[in-house]
């Protein structure tokens, strides 16, 4: 079962994604992954097959610096467990996605992709997301309204945490038939499956309700 971590703070958060891992790993998986968005602006990913203690060693050789990210355990549905299916999921090198739950209607949603040019680096139904976000952001100018344009086309249950460079300081998270959580810290705010993931950091959290989008920006 797939655990999600999101933050949007004032501080590196790199350790608080990774200890929300930590306290997630009950659910099991085989993949774990996090992307940063550092103080340049620039979009950068780790991820690691196994263990949360995999990632960890890959970020002990490669931080990830930033004080905006999200973090993902995988439980493979579509793909094997390798590097390349699992999460955070990129749309070129500006946009990242998590995602728990499973897309029904990928398949017919990857060949219009492929047809607009997209090249696919996995085998989840997750990129589609990734890609589908991209090319709406693009029209959109907005993320969360791009979310909201992407959610539309989706068949399936999600919980997303998504993030890009063109808006450094923010966090759209959305759910539908997978639980997910804001944790409500001081000029901070979280993003998870499970608030058991985000008890280092804060005891405040607003549980989304089906079909909630949600935007997280520094302080709000």
């Amino acid at each position: 079962m797939c655990g999600i971590v999101g933050a949007v703070a004032g501080r590196n958060v790199q350790g608080i994604l990774l200890e929300g891992l930590r306290r997630l790993e009950y659910r099991g998986y085989d993949s774990a992954g996090m992307a940063v968005l550092d103080e340049s602006g620039s979009l950068e990913r780790r991820r690691a097959v196994g263990k949360v203690a995999a990632l960890a060693e890959r970020l002990g050789q490669s931080a990830l610096p930033g004080s905006v990210g999200i973090a993902h355990t995988r439980w493979a549905t579509h793909g094997k467990p390798s590097e390349a299916n699992a999460h955070p999921h990129q749309s070129g090198d500006r946009l990242a996605v998590v995602h728990n739950g499973i897309i029904e209607n990928f398949e017919a949603l990857k060949a219009d992709l492929q047809a607009s040019g997209y090249v696919f680096e996995s085998e989840t139904d997750t990129e589609v997301i990734a890609h589908l976000l991209d090319r709406e952001s693009v029209a959109q100018g907005d993320l969360q309204a791009a979310v909201q344009r992407v959610l539309a086309r989706l068949d399936g249950a999600y919980a997303l945490g998504v993030m890009h460079a063109a808006e450094p300081d923010v966090v759209i998270g959305a759910r539908k038939g997978s639980p997910l959580v804001v944790g409500v810290g001081i000029e901070e705010v979280f993003l998870a499956s499970d608030p058991l993931a985000l008890l280092q950091v804060t005891d405040r959290f607003i549980y989304l309700e089906e079909g909630d989008v949600v935007r997280l920006s520094r302080g709000e």
